[in-house]
């Protein structure tokens, strides 16, 4: 493999995969089930690089402003693509700045309530939700997060106001959620199962094109009549804008191999995360229609992160 690293152009300095969130997220999860084995097929030393804050844009800009040589990469989730709209004086274009190497895989967002909400489905929620515009609340771990922007695409299919109340990340959320002082919010796979499980929390509907292997009773959004609401966390990897088309290959094809193996899909299992693979030029179409999808909501429901 060493060999087609450097016909590749791939410097022999070891590689960084930057993580613009904290230590432990998926996208963390993402870098650490991946580097190793990076570092293994291509002979370069792989580091993980945290830098977290401004919801990811201080991690991507250092990425964006790195040379295009392979030796920086970025691990990241959909907010890249929300942030474009959400943050209007941001200083890189994340379709124009960066370059999609690999998806790596898809998260999956449930809608929970608190019990004493007496829902048991989606519908009730949006009745209620009719009946009393805005005493239902529901939290988030912030603005801007894909578990906002979430709720929000919910009620702009529906045509219902339910009020937000954002939180400073997904403990304190989660924590207000499971004592009732919220109703509802949506919630990744892995952090709300304990609780479904445990009955502390009711799972109203899955925002996916499918069921969910973990949760196969649960419905889709669109089964449980709410609409088309199809909001999967994509994660992927991109280099800065100008990596060559040799080098972008190299990596899809090296990242793609390693997705394919049982313990990535283990290790990504056990975070709700399902591995998936695609191409440079298809991982391009996903953003693009994603970010279309995330700018036009954004705008018509008038969201700012700021």
């Amino acid at each position: 493999m060493g060999v087609q690293a450097q016909t590749a152009g791939l410097p022999q300095a070891p590689i960084r995969l930057i993580v613009p969130f904290t230590p432990g997220t998926g996208i963390d999860i993402v870098a650490r089930a991946v580097g190793p084995r990076l570092s293994e097929r291509l002979g370069r030393p792989v580091v993980v690089d945290n830098r977290p804050g401004a919801s990811g844009n201080i991690g991507t800009e250092a990425v964006v402003r790195a040379a295009p040589n392979g030796s920086t990469l970025l691990v990241t989730v959909n907010t890249l693509v929300m942030n474009a709209s959400l943050y209007p004086q941001l200083a890189f274009d994340p379709l124009k700045d960066l370059t999609p190497v690999a998806l790596t895989s898809w998260g999956q967002l449930l809608l929970v309530a608190h019990p004493k909400t007496g829902f048991k489905s989606a519908a009730d929620l949006l009745t209620a939700a009719r009946q009393a515009p805005g005493r239902i609340n529901y939290g988030s771990p912030g603005a801007g997060t894909p578990h906002h922007l979430a709720m929000e695409l919910l009620k702009n299919t529906a045509g219902v106001f339910v009020t937000h109340i954002p939180y400073r990340g997904t403990g304190p959320a989660l924590t207000d959620l499971l004592g009732g002082q919220i109703d509802t919010m949506f919630l990744p796979i892995h952090v709300a199962l304990a609780h479904v499980r445990s009955g502390r929390l009711v799972v109203l509907g899955i925002g996916s094109e499918k069921r969910h292997p973990l949760l196969p009773d649960v419905p889709t959004l669109a089964e449980a009549k709410v609409g088309q609401i199809n909001v999967g966390m994509w994660f992927g990897i991109f280099a800065p804008q100008g990596a060559s088309p040799e080098l972008v290959a190299l990596l899809n094809r090296e990242i793609n191999d390693i997705l394919r193996t049982d313990e990535v899909a283990k290790a990504f299992q056990t975070q709700g995360m399902d591995p998936s693979t695609a191409t440079p030029a298809e991982f391009r179409r996903l953003l693009e229609t994603d970010a279309r999808r995330w700018a036009n909501l954004i705008k018509s429901q008038k969201i700012s992160a700021e």
